[in-house]
């Protein structure tokens, strides 16, 4: 029996307070005028923690990439306030995707593939009507392959955003840690990193979808109307 649908994210308020908000504080208020070198950057990373625990409270949903985020904008805070500089910075933010790539992958060895949960899941796909369309033309192994390359794909994606992270760190760090030019720098890669990593490593990973649909119709002969899952009814007003 599929789960009862889990209500959606206001992608709004996630990049209001998880980009917006910490921008504007690390790049304008961190100054020695203002809040300061420390004190704005904690200020800055209070918006995405505290936007993480709300949007958990009220959505009740988390996940392995939601753990791993939350625990890298702690990690940020960690960093910044023992002052470590560009390259320490670099490598943290690459090894935040890479730790997820490597966890697609090694999942494959689990009974529960992170890419059923990131793609292959019940929110998006009817996954009854395809288990039973598999179980009818006996294509489960089929299926199980284009699981696997459909892994491979999503976890280069993760791997391509770690090289990104990295590279945008070191170009964009150049001050000298716990300073109003560094938290500024930091605010700058923070707002980047939108349309230089995350953007491209959401086109993979929508590419990694549509492969995974495109595959799942080819041997189960569903359309992709009776792939997708159709959203629930409202009810009538009486």
């Amino acid at each position: 029996m599929p789960s009862a649908p889990v209500k959606k994210e206001n992608l709004l308020l996630n990049l209001v307070f998880n980009v917006g908000l910490p921008t504007l504080v690390l790049s304008k208020l961190s100054k020695d005028e203002l809040l300061g070198p420390v004190l704005g950057l904690v200020v800055a990373l209070a918006f995405p923690l505290g936007y993480g625990v709300w949007d958990y409270l009220e959505r009740r949903k988390t996940n392995f990439i939601s753990i791993l985020g939350f625990a890298s904008v702690l990690l940020t805070g960690g960093l910044g306030l023992l002052h470590v500089g560009g390259m320490g910075f670099a490598i943290k933010e690459a090894a935040v995707p890479s730790v997820i790539g490597l966890a697609v992958l090694i999942s494959l060895r689990t009974k529960t593939p992170l890419v059923r949960s990131l793609l292959y899941n019940e929110q998006v796909i009817d996954v009854e009507r395809v288990d039973a369309a598999l179980a009818e033309k006996g294509n489960r192994n089929d299926f199980d392959r284009l699981l696997v390359n459909s892994s491979y794909l999503l976890a280069t994606s993760f791997i391509v955003s770690a090289a990104l992270n990295f590279t945008l760190a070191r170009y964009l760090l150049k001050s000298p840690p716990g300073t109003a030019e560094f938290n500024a720098e930091l605010g700058k890669m923070h707002l980047l990193s939108w349309p230089v990593i995350v953007m491209p490593s959401m086109a993979m990973m929508i590419f990694a979808l549509w492969r995974l649909l495109h595959g799942i119709k080819l041997i189960t002969g569903l359309d992709l109307e009776q792939i997708f899952r159709a959203p629930p009814e409202k009810p009538t007003k009486a």
